[in-house]
């Protein structure tokens, strides 16, 4: 499913999503993804959708929203991956804008390195970099980068991008006990942000399941210590530590539209019984979707979160060592 949502976003309201990557696709394998792990990372941009088809997934879901009256903020790339692996990107947005409705893109930055990439960025209106560290041996333990990427590259064109974008440039840095939160890592991330100067600086925790166990958000004196920290040197810094909410929108396809959702932003399980609602549906296909390994049930921080299961093609010897979904 290319099209999802809207969902509701803590940074961009109702976010229609577009899922430009199939699962899982990405340069990183972060130890938080909500997604997954990443079986082998990539850096090679190629076509993934054609730019019309894409375009037309979007405006069809646009016209049944607005036949609906349900409202949308931005049309936002967050996919099962990177989205800036896919090629035709830059093209996609052109045909989007058609559409009337701001465009965000929410990146890992890996790639921004590469021109065609930031040239595509700068179409956007609103664009999120992913700033977990500023550390080479942090990098490597939080986002797994695939072995040819390099840290100090990366940040140098996160800086270069910056002086040239018109819109709405964000940071998300997420904070992991023990990773990334002690003094002098967030000494070094302030730097880095005070270079940079973003429109805002999101520092962010868990708050759905990670693709490896025993990844936590630091407590909450620890949160507050980092927060007031960087909130003296950076002028626009907010906590992204609540629960979105439940206002999913629906199509009228029950089941479509609960397993796009789930395949990038897993729902808590009260966000699906409203979905059920807005549907006129009971809760039996939800269990038929879990008997047919199509959605997953995990427990989470003392909530129920329900995700799309992806199923892999895995070599008899390396069943063990990796996981059922992407």
């Amino acid at each position: 499913m290319i099209v999802f949502g809207p969902v509701p976003s803590r940074r961009l309201g109702r976010s229609l999503g577009i899922n430009n990557i199939p699962p899982k696709h990405c340069s990183y394998s972060c130890v938080y993804c909500q997604v997954g792990s990443t079986k082998a990372t990539e850096i090679e941009s190629r076509v993934f959708y054609q730019p019309e088809h894409v375009f037309n997934e979007v405006k069809t879901r646009v016209m049944k929203l607005k036949e609906q009256q349900e409202s949308i903020d931005y049309i936002t790339f967050v996919p099962d991956g990177e989205p800036t692996l896919d090629n035709n990107l830059g093209k996609t947005i052109v045909l989007l804008r058609d559409l009337g409705i701001k465009i965000a893109i929410i990146t890992n930055s890996s790639l921004i390195w590469r021109k065609k990439v930031r040239e595509t960025l700068q179409l956007a209106d609103w664009v999120s970099l992913k700033i977990d560290s500023v550390n080479q041996s942090i990098w490597q333990r939080i986002n797994q980068p695939n072995k040819h990427l390099n840290l100090q590259e990366i940040l140098s064109n996160i800086l270069s991008f910056a002086d040239d974008f018109d819109g709405f440039l964000a940071t998300e840095t997420m904070l992991l006990e023990g990773l990334n939160t002690d003094d002098s890592s967030i000494a070094e991330l302030v730097g880095f942000l005070q270079q940079l100067a973003p429109d805002k600086a999101y520092l962010a925790i868990p708050t759905r399941p990670t693709a490896e166990q025993g990844v936590n958000a630091p407590d909450a004196d620890v949160l507050n210590h980092i927060y007031q920290t960087v909130n003296q040197s950076i002028s626009e810094v907010e906590l992204l530590t609540g629960y979105e909410g439940n206002a999913f929108a629906s199509s009228g396809d029950l089941v479509n539209d609960l397993l796009a959702i789930t395949a990038v932003h897993p729902m808590r399980k009260e966000a699906v019984q409203i979905l059920l609602e807005k549907t006129k549906t009971n809760w039996d296909i939800v269990r038929k979707l879990i008997e047919e390994n199509k959605l997953r049930e995990i427990e989470y921080n003392g909530n129920t979160f329900y995700l799309r299961a992806y199923k892999r093609k895995i070599p008899n010897n390396q069943m063990q060592a990796n996981r059922d979904f992407v």
